[in-house]
């Protein structure tokens, strides 16, 4: 399968344009070209100008934001098959976050200019892309609310199943960047998942997790 090909199964495969039909989706894709990241590479930096839609075809890529006191607050993963940068690449304004390597990664990249051209024509897509930033405003929104109103083992399970979703059933992270992602110091995720360790959930190794019982670790996620 070519890159384009595989790229046009990747836009298939998302929200945003499930509905195109076939040509349309060759066209899209037709316009991208990819780029290569190695493990620990910026992508963009907040401030940076929005001029590209990103679509992950291998790796990981983490979106990061700093904090005064020189701290990083990663916002999310994304894995083979995500698109991110919708908003800039809207707008034109400058990059909301960061956007770094996890591992080494490749990228397919549809410039700004070319995709508004394509939004143009088709305007169905510009409708899907309004309702899936919506979710991502939901999607933020939830995530303050959890900060704030669930306990640490909720906010950990509920973290590990979305990752377990892109990624399966072994998560590449470490427990200081998981620890970033739901807002709690390491030692209380080292605690937590050292219990859940005990208890067969899942097991713990360097810079990854293995992720043994999904039902009890989806039931804490809910809160049951």
């Amino acid at each position: 399968m070519s890159k384009q090909a595989e790229f046009a199964v990747i836009l298939k495969m998302n929200p945003m344009f499930a509905d195109l039909g076939a040509d349309q989706l060759q066209r899209l894709s037709s316009l991208c070209h990819t780029q290569q990241l190695s493990s620990g590479e910026v992508l963009f930096q907040k401030g940076d100008a929005g001029d590209a839609l990103f679509g992950v075809r291998r790796g990981q890529i983490r979106i990061e934001t700093g904090a005064p006191d020189g701290s990083r607050l990663t916002l999310n993963f994304m894995g083979p098959g995500d698109l991110f940068g919708e908003v800039a690449v809207l707008d034109g304004q400058d990059r909301t976050a960061d956007a770094t390597a996890g591992e080494a990664s490749e990228l397919f990249v549809l410039r700004r200019e070319d995709f508004l051209t394509f939004l143009e024509r088709e305007p169905k897509v510009a409708v899907r892309l309004i309702e899936l930033l919506c979710q991502r405003i939901r999607w933020q929104s939830e995530r303050m609310e959890e900060s704030v109103l669930q306990p640490l083992p909720v906010r950990l399970a509920r973290r590990l199943c979305a990752l377990a979703e892109d990624f399966g059933s072994e998560v590449h992270i470490s427990q200081e960047q998981l620890g970033v992602f739901v807002g709690a110091a390491r030692e209380s995720v080292n605690r937590q998942l050292q219990t859940w360790r005990k208890d067969g959930i899942l097991d713990l190794q360097r810079g990854r997790i293995l992720l043994h019982n999904m039902p009890k670790l989806t039931a804490v996620a809910r809160n049951d």
